[in-house]
C-alpha cells in the first residue's frame, strides 16, 4: 500500500528459561520464566509488549499463555508448522512491525516433554494421529523418524552419502555442545560411538536422533525506535522466507530437497546477502540427515554434496562454517517445536556472549551474519531468518 509505514526491525531480547532436565516446573511456568528472562534482557518494559505469538500450549494457544503472562496483545499469531514456528512466526512478526500493526512481539515458547514421560503424563508420540491424508500412512508404522529415515536412505543411494558422514553431523554437534554449559549433553562421543548405538529407525541409530529435554526461550522483536532504549546491541532482522512443502509423503516430490531450498533463497535474496557471506548457522537438527540436506538447501553447498561438506570439522565452533554451536537438538536441548531456539542462540552468538562457545571470524572478530533455519513436520514446511549485527 502506497504511503504504508516501514520500519527496521531488531531482536532487542533473548532468553533461554531452565533447560535440561526440569521436573518441577509446568510449560506455562516455563513461558512465564522465558518472558521474564527476554524483557529483563532487552531492558524494555513490559508495557512496550503489543503482539505476541506462541503455539503449542494450551486449548486456545496463544490466549492461554498470554492471559497467564497478563498480556493482553492487539497483535497475535498462532502459526503451528512444527518446529519451523518460530521461523514462520518471526517472519510474520517482521512484516507486521514494519507496517506499523505493532511495536514489539514477544516470542515464546516452553515445554516439559521430557518430564512428562518421566512422570507417566504422556507417552511418546508415535504418529501425529490417523485423521486426513495420514489415514493412508499411520497403519503401517510410518513414524515420523521412519520418514525422515526413508528420505535419508534415498539422499544415500541417490548421491552415495554414507553413514559415517551423517555420523559426523552428530560428533561435531556433541563437540560445540561441550562449550555449552547450559548443553543437557557434554561428554564427547565418536563415529563409531554413532554407529554402534541401538538401531531406531534404519539406517539411523540413537545418536542419530533428537535428545528428549524440558526448556523454553523467547524472544522480542521491536521496531528501531526501541533500539534506543535497549540494554543490548541490537541484532537485525536482514531478511526471511517461508515455505510449506507436503504432508503425505507421496506428494513429496524429492526426499533429497527440502522446503528450505524455497525458504533460504528467499530470505537471502530479501536480506541482499549470499549464502557464502554467513559467519554461522542455527539449523534445525531432529535427526542427522536434516543438516545435511538443509546445508545443501541453504546453498552453502551443491546438492549431494552434504556429505562430503560435513567432514573434517567443518560445521565446528571453529571450523569453516559452525553449525548449531549450541549443541543443537541432538546434544544441547529439544522439548519439541526447537527452532525458536535457533533465534535465541543466533542472538547471543552475534553479540558475543556465547562464552567459551563464541564463534569467531579468522580476524578473531565477533562474527556479523547469521542464518537460522527451521524445520517442521518431516520436511513439511521452512522457515529461514537471516540476522546481521550493527
Amino acid at each position: 500500500m502506497a504511503g504504508a509505514p516501514s520500519r527496521k526491525v531488531a531482536v532487542v531480547g533473548a532468553a533461554l528459561s531452565d533447560t535440561g532436565r526440569v521436573d518441577d516446573a509446568t510449560p506455562y511456568a516455563l513461558h512465564a520464566q522465558a518472558a521474564r528472562r527476554a524483557l529483563a534482557d532487552s531492558g524494555l518494559d513490559r508495557s512496550v509488549v503489543d503482539g505476541f505469538g506462541s503455539a503449542g500450549l494450551g486449548t486456545l494457544a496463544p490466549a492461554e499463555v498470554a492471559e497467564y503472562l497478563g498480556l493482553r496483545p492487539t497483535w497475535v499469531d498462532s502459526t503451528a508448522v512444527g518446529g519451523a514456528t518460530w521461523e514462520v512466526m518471526a517472519s510474520h512478526a517482521v512484516d507486521a512491525i514494519a507496517a506499523g500493526h505493532a511495536d514489539a512481539v514477544l516470542l515464546v515458547y516452553g515445554s516439559t516433554a521430557r518430564a512428562d514421560i518421566r512422570a507417566g503424563r504422556r507417552t511418546s508420540n508415535l504418529s501425529f494421529g490417523g485423521g486426513g491424508p495420514l489415514q493412508f500412512e499411520v497403519p503401517y508404522g510410518h513414524t515420523l523418524v521412519s520418514k525422515y529415515a526413508m528420505a535419508a536412505r534415498r539422499h544415500m543411494h541417490q548421491y552415495g552419502t554414507t553413514i559415517e558422514q551423517l555420523a559426523e553431523v552428530a560428533v561435531q554437534a556433541r563437540a560445540n555442545a561441550a562449550t555449552n554449559p547450559d548443553a543437557m549433553f557434554r561428554d564427547p562421543i565418536t563415529v563409531d560411538d554413532v554407529l554402534s548405538g541401538p538401531l531406531i529407525a534404519d539406517p539411523f541409530t540413537k545418536l542419530h536422533c533428537c535428545i528428549r529435554s524440558d526448556g523454553g526461550c523467547a524472544v522480542l522483536l521491536a521496531a528501531e525506535e526501541y533500539v534506543a532504549d535497549s540494554a543490548k546491541e541490537p541484532v537485525w532482522v536482514l531478511g526471511s522466507g517461508t515455505a510449506l512443502s507436503h504432508t503425505t509423503m507421496s506428494e513429496w516430490d524429492d526426499f533429497t530437497v527440502s522446503p528450505a531450498a524455497v525458504s533460504g533463497r528467499l530470505a537471502f535474496e530479501r536480506a541482499g546477502v549470499r549464502p557464502a557471506e554467513i559467519d554461522f548457522a542455527e539449523i534445525y537438527d531432529a535427526f542427522t540427515y536434516m543438516t545435511l540436506v538443509t546445508l545443501e538447501d541453504l546453498g552453502f553447498c551443491a546438492k549431494g554434496e552434504g556429505g562430503a561438506f560435513v567432514e573434517k570439522g567443518r560445521l565446528l565452533r571453529d571450523g569453516a562454517l559452525p553449525v548449531n554451536t549450541d549443541g543443537g537438538g541432538l546434544s544441547a536441548c529439544h522439548p519439541g517445536m526447537r527452532g525458536l531456539f535457533l533465534l535465541v542462540e543466533a542472538v547471543r552468538q552475534l553479540r558475543g556472549e556465547a562464552g567459551e562457545g563464541q564463534v569467531r571470524r579468522r580476524d578473531g572478530s565477533l562474527p556479523a551474519l547469521a542464518v537460522a533455519s527451521g524445520t517442521g513436520g518431516w520436511f513439511c514446511s521452512s522457515g529461514t531468518v537471516v540476522l546481521g549485527r550493527g
